[in-house]
């Protein structure tokens, strides 16, 4: 890559394809290191031209000719502009590979899988953290992975099946795999094409690497394989780090399970000590990530738990199980094509009544086969309003005990701009019922 009054490159030298949360961070990280870059955007934001022209890159041509194209994981693999750019010569590459050569010597953990991935990484970087190392997470989740790799010890990185597309000779030495369900066919056309672009995780283990996965999944791989079951949290040679049950409110145990051999193996990777009793400690202080199973009011003895990520098949069954019964369960937004079979079975004698909303929400309720009904409202703060209150009515009140779900199967563009806009709104308006019914008992 061609620096700034510096080494010689090639013509045009880097191109930055696709801006936002990703195209921003890799900007701000070409800046900083005075790499010559470029950059395009079909459809730039406000936000994306403000900070492009601060840091004083100009707009490329993505018909022109350049040695590497850093694109954004939304934009897809096959796209017309990308495959016209590698076949004039330039790498494909993404932020993470990136940041992988351009910081070599910072320890990579890499976390994917369909759901819990999020959690599990926020986990990791704390346990880490617990242990003494300075360890940040970052990638798919906020911030971008190229936002945290100065300063820091350890990077903990979230990586979507998008962005694992782009990481050509990734080498990882701690990787870890939730699961493996279905999700993005959209993109990828098909589950085996799918789980392939999940499995580039372990494309460049070797040997001496650590691959942790649920147990029972078989991958192919040449790292030392770590299996986790949800219901153990314990090291590698067998021995207990803390009984699941005792793990606080909101934490998953099966991300907990696999951040605690994920924390054991980046720490002898390092060289340092392995000690159970800051492990313990570390689950004991963690909380659980904002938006992701959270329980963010309550109302006498029912719990309002914000669970708005929660689009993907094993999201929403893995939330229907750890609610607290019976659940009056909130369903909606834009179908992206869900398998509904599981969560029929999952929902069975535990749901009481669904609550539908948005876009697709009726159509929902109607294939599951639960009793529902259906709310609406001028905006999506007043249609979230209605679903929460229509929850607390639909379990008896505030004295019956039991929980008001947001998990919502399909996404949130239909009435908010992002699931953290739908979880927030939710949340606002749960503790807005909270409020009046503390109004009323004094």
């Amino acid at each position: 890559m061609t620096k700034r009054g510096g080494r010689t490159g090639v013509a045009n030298g880097v191109l930055i394809y696709g801006a936002g949360r990703s195209g921003r961070g890799v900007a701000r990280f070409l800046a900083r290191e005075g790499v010559e870059a470029e950059w395009h955007d079909a459809r730039p934001s406000a936000e994306d031209e403000a900070l492009m022209q601060e840091l004083g890159l100009v707009r490329g041509d993505p018909g022109g000719t350049y040695r590497t194209v850093v694109a954004a994981p939304g934009v897809p693999i096959d796209h017309p502009d990308l495959l016209a750019l590698g076949a004039r010569g330039a790498e494909i590459i993404g932020e993470v590979a990136l940041a992988a050569r351009l910081r070599p010597e910072l320890p990579l953990v890499g976390v994917t899988g369909t759901a819990g991935k999020g959690g599990t990484t926020v986990l990791i970087a704390h346990l880490l953290r617990a242990a003494g190392l300075n360890a940040r997470e970052g990638g798919n989740i906020d911030p971008p992975l190229l936002d945290v790799v100065d300063g820091a010890e350890v990077a903990v990185v979230e990586l979507s099946s998008f962005q694992l597309e782009r990481v050509p000779g990734l080498r990882l030495p701690v990787a870890v795999v939730t699961n493996l369900g279905v999700d993005h066919l959209d993109r990828h056309r098909t589950v085996e094409a799918y789980h392939a672009a999940k499995l580039n995780i372990t494309a460049g283990q070797a040997a001496g690497d650590v691959l942790v996965v649920p147990a029972g999944l078989a991958v192919p791989t040449r790292a030392q394989v770590r299996p986790f079951q949800p219901d153990r949290i314990a090291l590698a040679d067998g021995r207990e780090v803390l009984p699941a049950e005792r793990l606080p409110e909101g934490l998953h145990p099966a991300n907990a399970a696999a951040a605690v051999l994920a924390a054991e193996a980046l720490l002898t990777h390092l060289g340092r000590p392995v000690e159970m009793e800051v492990l313990a400690q570390g689950l004991w202080t963690a909380r659980p990530v904002a938006g992701r199973f959270e329980t963010v009011a309550r109302v006498g003895q029912v719990r309002f738990i914000e669970d708005s990520i929660a689009t993907r098949t094993l999201a929403v069954e893995a939330a229907l199980t750890r609610a607290p019964a019976p659940v009056a369960w909130l369903v909606g937004g834009r179908d992206k094509g869900a398998d509904l079979a599981p969560l029929r079975e999952a929902a069975r004698d535990r749901v009481k009544r669904v609550i539908a909303f948005g876009e697709d929400g009726e159509a929902l309720a109607r294939a599951l086969g639960l009793p529902f009904e259906v709310v609406t409202g001028a905006d999506g703060d007043a249609v979230m309003r209605a679903a929460v209150r229509a929850g607390l009515e639909a379990l008896g009140g505030p004295q019956a005990g039991g929980t008001v779900l947001l998990a919502p199967i399909g996404t949130s563009f239909d009435l908010f701009t992002d699931y953290k806009a739908r979880g927030a709104s939710f949340a606002r308006a749960a503790r807005a019922l909270a409020a009046e019914a503390a109004e009323v008992r004094a």
